[in-house]
This record gives structure tokens, sequence and C-alpha cells, in this order.
């Protein structure tokens, strides 16, 4: 059996391989092409395409890389079509990876084409749903409230759980005792992120110092290019880099062991209400991206525990919104007083428990062994 597997960004990547080392267990002569990034292509080798560090973020970003993805939209087109794979299978990265889907299935109908992790179309655009259940075969969801939306138009879809959950439980620190003194900063995974938020974090860590003399401040970075970022913006914010410690790699440990945290909306949510961190959740983009997705997203909060729980369980900051002084007394809540900590704890252990169990590889990994024997 051959598979042709494209992943956009560095967590589609990671979700790619261990999409493929489930399938590998199953069907050890199943052999792997496409476009992912490194982890993808150091299991299958160089038939995967190393692409993922060209990820973008927002309408700006899309815009100014536009001919370079539709170089790649035709290679891939032009790849599958001469490998004539069993199935595509295209993870995350909707914006590029559903109109791959949707071109390679009006050149090759008898393709399977199946996604793995659901577009947020239940934020922004409803209205897809149908338009995708015409180049789809199935849909590998996260979530199980995202299972009857497309089952409602007639697209099979399963919900896998999330596969977070098999990695974060690898990574629980055992009797880990959380410091109420230390918050920690968690700004994202992208130079561009890291740019237009880290600044208003530490500016809310100074307010947060000025007002608590006992505040400690530590951040994580996700690599050391990006470390090296954030302790120059620390130097010309604050003239200090020493006021807020710098790791790399190092986001679990520390969501485990502060009594409070900033956090960059996206994934790091997640991780963070798995492991219960007390926090306030930020997020600024670039101008043009806000007011576009202000007229299209169609719920009413940014972050994954708010969406999930269908209330505001931790302060969202977004764009204009996230004034640092306002952040720090936020903060200064979630620190001192247990009764707030613990209704956000609360209903982040519902959260988790609402995922179901670890495993969400091998589900997936079945799920696509199924269709391509049907």
């Amino acid at each position: 059996m051959k598979l042709y597997l494209v992943a956009g960004e560095a967590s589609g990547d990671s979700r790619g391989v261990e999409l493929m080392r489930a399938i590998r267990e199953r069907a050890p002569g199943t052999e792997f092409v496409g476009a992912g990034g490194k982890e993808m292509r150091a299991f299958a080798g160089e038939q995967i395409f190393d692409w993922a560090d060209e990820a973008v973020v927002g309408i700006w970003d899309v815009l100014k890389k536009y001919g370079y993805f539709k170089r790649q939209m035709t290679r891939m087109l032009d790849d599958i079509e001469k490998e004539k794979p069993d199935a595509l299978i295209t993870i995350d990265y909707p914006g590029f990876n559903l109109r791959l889907a949707k071109a390679a299935k009006a050149r090759m109908p008898k393709l399977r084409c199946i996604q793995y992790i659901s577009p947020q179309v239940w934020a922004w655009k409803q209205d897809r749903i149908p338009k995708m259940a015409k180049y789809l075969d199935l849909m590998l969801c996260l979530f199980p409230f995202e299972v009857p939306m497309y089952e409602g138009v007639g697209l099979k879809a399963i919900c896998t759980g999330h596969p977070l959950l098999d990695t974060l439980a690898a990574r629980r620190i055992p009797e880990s005792e959380r410091d109420p003194m230390l918050t920690a900063l968690l700004p994202g995974s992208r130079s561009k992120e890291v740019r237009r938020i880290f600044p208003t974090m530490l500016d809310a860590a100074v307010h947060l110092r000025t007002a608590r003399q006992r505040m400690r401040f530590e951040a994580s970075a996700a690599s050391e290019a990006l470390r090296e970022e954030m302790l120059e913006i620390m130097r010309r914010r604050i003239g200090d880099d020493s006021f807020c410690p710098v790791t790399v790699g190092n986001a679990h440990d520390l969501m485990q062991r502060a009594g409070s945290g900033m956090v960059c909306s996206g994934t790091a949510t997640l991780e963070a209400t798995y492991f219960a961190l007390p926090m306030v959740i930020l997020y600024k983009t670039a101008w043009l991206t806000y007011a576009i997705g202000k007229r299209v997203i169609k719920i009413p909060f940014l972050g994954l525990p708010n969406v999930l729980a269908g209330s505001m369980i931790a302060p969202e900051f977004i764009q204009d919104d996230a004034e640092p002084h306002h952040i720090a007394n936020e903060l200064i809540q979630l620190s001192e007083h247990q009764g707030t900590r613990a209704m956000q704890q609360s209903a982040y252990a519902k959260i988790i428990t609402s995922l179901g169990d670890c495993g969400a590889a091998g589900r997936a990994a079945d799920a696509v062994l199924a269709a391509c024997d049907g």
C-alpha cells in the first residue's frame, strides 16, 4: 500500500510521523510519500519533501508567499498523479490542504482523500462543510462535537481523540508542586507570534512585579533561535535580559511548576489545560488578518479551553484588548485567590475528560486502513 501524506507545519509534522508509525505497526509494508517536515522525513526517507519551515500565519503572510504555494500545489498534484497512491492524507493546515484535496479529487475522482484534523470551520465558515463532502472521503476529528457536523452532510467522520494526550501523559512530572510566585510566559512557537506577543507579556510582567515584588517570571522558547530573539526583545523592552530567564523546549515542565501563566492562543492553551496551569490567553496578529478574522469568526471565544467549555474559563486578551495593566490584574487574581484557581482547574479537568483516552494515532491509523480496504 502507498499513502501520500501532506503536513504543512511543525505540529502537523508531529501528527504525521505519529500516524505513519501507527500505520507501519499495523501494515509493515506501507510506503509513504509526500511532503511534511523533519520528523516525517527522518521516518520515511527522501520520499517526504521537507517544507514545514515555510508555514505562514494570517492573510498577509499568505499573500506574500502566494507564488511559492502555487508552485508547491502544482508540484504535489503532478507527484500524486505520478505516484498513484491508495489514499491522499492531508494533515491539518486546511488553507492549503483542502485546496490540494479538492484539486486532486478533480483530477483523480477515484482517489481516496482523507483529512486528519478537522479545520475549525465551526468557528468561521460552517458553509464550507457541505462543500468538503464533495471531495473528501473521510474526516478524522480530534473533538467529539465535530463529528455530527460532517455526518449531517454525508461526510463520514470519526473522532480519534487528541494525540496530545499521549505526548503530555509521558511528560507529566510526578507530584509536581506549583510555585504561586512564578508566572510562566509562553508566547508561541513562531517568530511572528513572539515578536507581537512577547513584548506585551513582558510589559504585563513589569506591572505585576511593581504590584507584587515577590513575583518571578520564566519563559520557554521553542528553539534556540527564538530564545535569542526573546532575550533581545527583553533587552530592548526593559533593559535587562535577566528579568525573565528563557529556557528552550521546557514549556511542559514550566506549565507544571508555575502558579500562573500568560499563554499564546493555540495548541499551547490545550497543553496548559492538560497540566492545569491557571492562565490568561493572549493573541495579537497583523491588523489585516485580525480585521478579516473578526468579521468571519462565528464563536465568542478564541482560546481552545474556552471553546471546548463553551464559556470563558480562562480570560482572553486579544489584539487591542491585550493591555498589560489589565493582564497583570487578572494574574494577581490567579496567584492570590485559591477559589479562582480552583474554578479554572475544575473546568480544565472536565475538558480533558471529554477528549477521551490516549491512543489517537492508533485510532487514526485504523480508520485510514479501513478506508483503504473499503
